[in-house]
């Protein structure tokens, strides 16, 4: 299918927030003071849990968090596809620009804001959509100076209104298998949860689709929704494992690196592959079970999606979601979500969307 101001982020990162240490991939904002600047409050080590017992843990990052922390969270590092190897990235509000350390070809390391495509999205409930940068396409060779040319990397970035909250990924398609990359999601400050009662949330969902099998790079939004049951489960766990968590990323689109919309030949490889005529790209939805989220405000667990078929339903889309919340009585969330399927269309070929999403509490 092939088809002025400094923010730091950290460590393994996506490439759109601003990252900082050199083992953490912190997102915070170094000149307004509220993002984190404590290279202490993340690590390269294995992540907390912190009460999340389900089949899911947390990606690496803070190593000891609490409902007042700043917290990161980012794409452990894969040495075998690649993942989670981006590094020490620092948005430039000056210039529009980040530098991103530790991905092989990626000339003087600044992605510039995308020419073919500039953002993802639009504005939804006053969520503003991702922008998008490029990584260099040449490079000098510093004896001779004749230019090489560098890999296809693309990065994703949003934060939300108010500064609470942030969300990075970084890509490329210039690999047969999943290529060099990360993400990296950040809560800047703390979060009062509700002890009782239900929250409703929406907002954007855009990401990056890359592919095992094949090369090729998309792009993919959506619409986020999600849904907290406070007080879901009455148990005898206290604290973490009583609340529920319900969400969908819906009216999805995907297009491909020139922004060109290439849903309608990805349903055509569908309805093929299903025998019915599909008309719209699955849900994504999330499995509600108890014991997904803990007392700091940070919630992990399944998601799935399924298509129609000749004899039913057929399990689609598998991966999982990582989320944080953040505010006074939680009212907002930052997430990132991988899933993972056969390429429509392809032989061979798996397809991995790795989608970032920020939500207000409506």
């Amino acid at each position: 299918m092939a088809r002025g101001s400094r923010m730091k982020f950290g460590y393994a990162l996506a490439a759109v927030v601003a990252l900082g240490a050199c083992s953490g991939n912190p997102l915070g904002d170094t000149t307004s003071g509220s993002g984190s600047s404590s290279s202490g409050s993340s690590s390269s080590g294995s992540s907390s849990s912190g009460g999340i017992s389900g089949s899911t843990t947390l990606p690496p990052g803070t190593t000891s968090p609490t409902a007042s922390s700043n917290i990161v969270r980012y794409e452990a590092t894969d040495g075998t596809t690649g993942s989670g190897y981006a590094t020490n990235v620092v948005y430039d509000a000056g210039t529009d620009t980040f530098t991103v350390q530790n991905l092989p070809f990626s000339g003087a390391k600044t992605f510039n804001r995308g020419t073919a495509v500039s953002q993802l999205g639009v504005t939804t409930n006053g969520v503003s959509p991702f922008a998008v940068y490029e990584g260099p396409t040449t490079a000098a060779d510093a004896i001779t100076g004749t230019s090489i040319s560098q890999f296809g990397y693309r990065a994703i970035y949003a934060v939300s209104p108010s500064g609470k909250t942030q969300v990075g990924i970084v890509r490329t398609g210039d690999f047969i298998n999943y290529g060099f990359g990360g993400y990296v999601y950040q809560r800047n400050g703390g979060v009062t949860l509700p002890a009782s009662g239900q929250a409703n949330y929406s907002g954007n969902y855009a990401g990056l689709i890359d592919f095992d099998g094949q090369g090729g790079l998309e792009y993919t939004t959506g619409t986020m929704a999600m849904a907290i049951d406070f007080t879901a489960f009455n148990t005898s766990q206290t604290g973490t494992g009583v609340n529920a968590v319900s969400g969908t990323v819906s009216n999805r689109q995907i297009y491909d690196i020139n922004g060109n919309v290439v849903t309608p030949s990805v349903l055509a490889a569908l309805s093929t592959q299903q025998q019915v005529t599909i008309t719209a790209l699955p849900t994504l939805v999330f499995t509600v079970q108890p014991s997904v989220m803990t007392a700091n405000g940070e919630i992990a667990g399944d998601v799935t999606s399924s298509l129609p078929g000749k004899n039913g339903p057929t399990a689609y889309e598998t991966g999982t979601y990582y989320a944080v919340l953040a505010g006074t009585n939680a009212s907002e969330v930052a997430g990132i979500i991988v899933v993972t399927s056969a390429a429509p269309g392809a032989t061979g070929v798996t397809q991995r969307e790795t989608g970032g999403f920020i939500a207000q509490r409506q």
